[in-house]
């Protein structure tokens, strides 16, 4: 052990200490003392040797008292909070100095983050007031106001949003690939009038085929919409069903803008043989639809949300000593009501791309390139997550007998998930296959899962027709529209200026990034978790290179999830 502490000088400044080495007498050579975290005040931080060790590893107790005033200590600090019944814990606080400093950003990530979105809020500022003078009267217009893409995909939505294939498309690869599901039987919802024959025979062909497909908005069915400065806004929760080609297109056959209500009339279908604008309101509303699970479902619920409940309940529980700390430590109105109805979905199996994946029956669908990614990158963080975990636990019954271990297990599940065993998650590891299984859950949300979420917003909101943060008007009850109504159901040009300053500062490729697995910090001691973290890091590089070639090829690559691009942690 090593005992730190920081002289009292005139300024009482933070340190930020990475580590500490000691020299041996004689020939017994370096030990290392990693810490990576802030010395504060006059506490005294006392830093074990880097040799991770389970308590059983410990059979002297020498560390016991470490371990257990570390945690009570800790647990002071990450104190779980509430926000909405219904949703999952985050830590307590209210603004960004209430967060355990060690959780804060860096002062290069914190420069970057604040200067740049001061630079967003005042270019709104500027250009927000010629939305005052500018008039929007057709579609194209907007391309007048907001001229430029950021990326060479962002311009390649502009000119092919319209298309269908295009629309289906984007269920498979884009921001959102969390919602498309192979279908098992014609959905209940999905009710043909009279004269439809013809359809529900195209469908019911599809379905025998096993080339129909879903997408089923109904989390979205009653929610409140917003009212934006005295104006109503609006909120459809479509249905849209599409057929998977030969070639690996998926097109659309129907769109269903709202589930039928008992006593009403059945509601309208559109198709693609239907009036072109009608067809483009009714893919527009399923745009507007996806932006808002998107952003609520997949984006800041699976991604940011879990994040934090892995990350507090890793602090609470497991010591710096402890292996899976040294694994898993390198992460830190109308919504509402969809955030507590996407909570109770939410499945341990649908945070598991192979199981995700099978569920949906997207396992084998060659252009899902989400899907071919997200399997073998969970695969390759899946063997690293083994190798680290072959190191320290030579049994099942190791991992039984880990108390800490168990500790985490529960406390994140019954605690910070709100008693999600009801849910398939765990509230024990029985053996080193299920605590392998949950290790790799969680270093491939936060890691991965995050990414594939988060990295595209730029490239598929930055044209607000393609995503739009909200609708003025109701769904059409009618198939006579104009191009005049499709505007006016549109964001008006300051919600929209908001929408695209969001996306830019959102969905910009950050300047200080730490890709996955290529993190400076040396958690462990000794060359096995060095040789285990190597091969990481190989199988990571060969995908990243396969990705480059195959992508070269591609029509429309797919980069999400390319390693290099990879945020070691959720970092924004």
């Amino acid at each position: 052990m090593v005992k730190l502490r920081k002289h009292k000088v005139l300024l009482s400044l933070d340190w930020f200490c990475k580590w500490i080495s000691v020299q041996g007498p004689g020939t017994q050579g370096e030990a290392f003392f990693p810490c990576y975290r802030w010395v504060q005040g006059h506490r005294i931080i006392c830093l074990p040797e880097g040799t991770a060790r389970t308590l059983s590893d410990d059979p002297q107790n020498l560390f016991k008292k470490y371990r257990e005033q570390e945690l009570e200590e800790r647990r002071k600090v990450y104190r779980w909070g509430s926000w909405k019944n219904g949703l999952i814990l985050p830590i307590a606080g209210n603004r960004q100095l209430d967060l355990p400093r060690d959780e804060r950003f860096l002062e290069d990530k914190d420069l970057d983050f604040s200067v740049s979105l001061a630079k967003a809020w005042k270019d709104m500022a500027i250009k927000g007031t010629l939305d005052i003078i500018n008039c929007v009267k057709g579609l194209e217009d907007f391309k007048k106001i907001f001229p430029r893409g950021k990326t060479a995909l962002a311009e390649r939505v502009h000119d092919s949003w319209k298309n269908d294939a295009f629309f289906g498309y984007q269920f498979l690869n884009d921001a959102n690939p969390m919602l498309l599901r192979r279908s098992s039987r014609l959905p209940a919802r999905l009710v043909l009038p009279p004269g439809m024959e013809d359809l529900k025979t195209q469908l019911e062909k599809e379905l025998q085929s096993g080339s129909l497909f879903e997408v089923d908005f109904s989390l979205l069915d009653g929610v409140k919409p917003n009212v934006i400065i005295f104006k109503q806004q609006y909120v459809a929760a479509p249905l849209v069903m599409l057929k998977l080609q030969p070639d690996g297109r998926l097109l659309p056959m129907v769109i269903q803008l709202q589930p039928p209500r008992h006593g009403c009339p059945p509601p309208l279908l559109f198709l693609p043989s239907d009036p072109p604008m009608a067809w483009l309101l009714a893919k527009i509303w399923v745009r507007s639809s996806d932006f808002q699970l998107h952003q609520l479902q997949s984006h800041l619920l699976r991604g940011h949300l879990i994040a934090e409940v892995i990350a507090v309940a890793t602090m609470r529980s497991l010591p710096s000593l402890h292996p899976i700390y040294k694994v898993v430590s390198t992460g830190s109105g109308g919504h509402v009501d969809i955030l507590q109805r996407a909570t109770a979905c939410l499945t341990y199996r649908s945070l598991c791309p192979p199981d995700d994946l099978a569920d949906r029956g997207l396992l084998g669908v060659k252009s899902s390139l989400y899907g071919q990614d997200a399997i073998r990158l969970w695969g390759i963080i899946s063997r690293y997550v083994e190798g680290m975990v072959g190191l320290f636990y030579k049994s099942d019954q190791a991992v039984k007998d880990d108390l800490e271990l168990q500790a985490w297990c529960r406390e994140m599940t019954e605690t910070g998930l709100q008693t999600a065993q009801d849910r398939g998650f765990p509230i024990s590891l029985e053996s080193r296959a299920q605590l392998c299984h949950f290790v790799t859950m969680c270093t491939f949300t936060c890691t991965g899962q995050h990414a594939s979420n988060h990295l595209g917003q730029l490239d598929w909101y930055s044209w607000i027709l393609n995503g739009p943060c909200t609708m003025r008007k109701p769904p059409p009850i009618s198939k006579d529209v104009t191009e005049k109504d499709i505007v006016d159901s549109l964001p008006n040009l300051h919600q929209a200026r908001m929408q695209k300053t969001v996306t830019d500062f959102l969905g910009r490729r950050q300047p200080v990034m730490v890709a996955l697995g290529q993190h400076e910090e040396k958690y462990f001691s000794g060359p096995e978790p060095q040789a285990v973290l190597r091969q990481f890091r190989e199988a990571l590089a060969a995908m990243d290179k396969e990705i480059e070639v195959r992508n070269a090829v591609l029509d429309l690559p797919y980069e999400y999830l390319r390693p290099s691009m990879i945020e070691n942690s959720v970092t924004i």
